[in-house]
């Protein structure tokens, strides 16, 4: 969705013309894959960062378009709603000091960005999502100023044809509804891309589900909504249920939600975006004029812009990405299960432990997959969404009894996952300050049971224990969270509570 889309209505001899063009792309996509025409491995590894605008006192500032043009970089783009920010950082090949190297890049974007900000009397805030963030700022209204937001959200709330109903029962319970995709902007997030092999897809992509839990239950930043206080990662629940085209009675049928887990493990990347055509109808049926077997067959590579778009609008947590670079085709998974947060530190620590521990996961001989039934995968992603790292989860069993058996993520993690994350990043080629340094962040969180979700939460208690009202206490937690967010030492370091004088009332 990156994209710039312009299109007015739809007619029905559109979709129609979309849908004979997707299948079209498809085969073009079966052909690529059996000719063997994809680009060889690289070890190419991609990040981008979902960023929020908060002013001074903590609450959000609309005000992404005057901050971008200050910015002036292709680096950073829009994202869904005026409060949001994208970075991208370019391609690293996985190696060396590749993290230190990535993690001096984004302090520099990072910095730079806020600097701008500043100019306008906001800043920068990398956290899942903003704990200010009020129902009246998730409104239509809203919407940043781009053709392609305002033509998704009209699609979205067509296809729905009614409100959005957002009921997420956590530690408190938050019941509401919303008349746009807006609610959906709150939700901010890292997208981890890694180029694979077609061979390498469907490895790399089966690990990359079976640990999406883990890497929640250590990296969840997402605790509050409205001022409540939901899951420890509550934006995948928000993010299902503010983008779901289908209304109860297609939720009581079993029609799938556009933003899913999944349903089952894969033998390759064609399964996953046929499954995208076969089940999920189109929200922007727009055509390109390329006929992309025309093209193969002069011996060109198509740009399947028709699948790309579609692909764009079925949010998987692990999705497949099709691209081209230098003229030749490849493949990516990318990541989205990560909330963007708490430091640069954090956030390149996660992405250490990631892509060490998929690469590990991938090339076993018993891979987890073939250990570990799809539903329990499932079931695990929401037990870590729900509870952070005080998640149980259900791993299969080392030794000869095997089966399946509950663990605590903490133990999981530290116990099986880092050593195979080490023993990944070594078959990358990591050099072990950068792996040691990276991975230790993950084991101290681990060691003291401390996330970013965790901080938020004590904090805000801290703050409602020295008699503050629910949003004084969220909006200290937040100025809090930002001052250390930008000092930059990782969150498993940060002194619990808000150290500025606050008066009561």
């Amino acid at each position: 969705m990156g994209e710039k889309v312009v299109a007015g209505a739809f007619d029905l001899s559109d979709r129609q013309q979309y849908r004979d063009k997707l299948q079209r792309c498809l085969t073009g996509l079966e052909r690529l894959l059996a000719q063997k025409r994809f680009d060889r491995p690289k070890n190419l590894m991609g990040l981008e960062i979902e960023l929020n605008l908060a002013g001074a006192d903590g609450l959000p500032k609309m005000l992404n378009g005057a901050v971008l043009e200050r910015i002036a970089s292709r680096d950073f783009q829009t994202e869904l709603a005026m409060f949001n920010l994208e970075v991208n950082i370019a391609p690293h090949r996985l190696g060396g000091r590749v993290f230190d190297r990535l993690a001096e890049e984004l302090r520099t974007s990072l910095a730079y960005a806020h600097r701008k900000a500043g100019e306008v009397d906001a800043g920068i805030v990398m956290i899942g999502i903003l704990p200010t963030l009020d129902r009246d700022d998730l409104v239509s209204s809203n919407l940043s100023e781009v053709d392609r937001y305002t033509l998704l959200n009209d699609q979205i709330v067509a296809a729905r044809g009614e409100d959005f109903a957002l009921d997420i029962d956590g530690v408190e319970r938050l019941s509401c509804t919303s008349k746009s995709i807006v609610p959906e902007a709150a939700c901010t997030s890292v997208q981890l891309h890694l180029q694979v092999t077609p061979a390498r897809f469907a490895d790399v992509w089966n690990a990359a589900q079976a640990v999406t839990a883990a890497q929640i239950a250590v990296g969840a930043n997402s605790p509050f909504l409205f001022g409540r206080e939901l899951w420890r990662e509550s934006r995948p629940p928000l993010f299902q249920q503010a983008t779901d085209t289908r209304p109860p009675e297609l939720q009581a049928q079993g029609v799938r939600p556009r933003t899913w887990f999944g349903e089952r493990w894969i033998s390759s990347a064609y399964e996953l975006f046929e499954e995208n055509l076969r089940y999920f109808p189109a929200l922007l049926p727009i055509c390109d004029e390329e006929d992309p077997l025309a093209v193969l067959e002069a011996g060109g590579v198509p740009s399947l812009a028709e699948l790309v778009l579609h692909n764009g609008t079925v949010y998987r947590w692990n999705r497949p990405v099709y691209g081209i670079a230098d003229g030749v085709p490849h493949l990516r998974v990318e990541n989205r299960v990560l909330p963007a947060g708490p430091t640069v530190t954090d956030v390149v620590a996660n992405a250490a432990f990631y892509y060490g521990v998929v690469r590990a996961l991938a090339e076993e001989s018993r891979p987890v997959w073939s250990r570990l039934p799809f539903e329990a995968a499932e079931a695990n992603f929401d037990a870590a969404c729900r509870y952070g790292i005080e998640a149980r989860l259900q791993w299969p069993r080392r030794g000869r009894l095997g089966g399946v058996g509950e663990v605590d993520a903490v133990s999981l993690v530290r116990d099986e996952l880092l050593p195979l994350a080490e023993a990944g990043l070594d078959a990358w080629g990591v050099e072990p300050a950068d792996r040691d340094h990276y991975l230790g962040v993950i084991e101290e969180r681990c060691r003291r049971r401390t996330n970013g979700a965790t901080w938020q939460v004590a904090t805000f208690r801290r703050g409602l224990e020295a008699g503050l009202s629910r949003d004084a206490a969220l909006a200290a937690t937040t100025r809090r969270y930002a001052e250390l967010m930008h000092l930059g030492e990782p969150v498993h370091t940060w002194p619990v509570g808000a150290p500025e004088p606050v008066s009561v009332g």
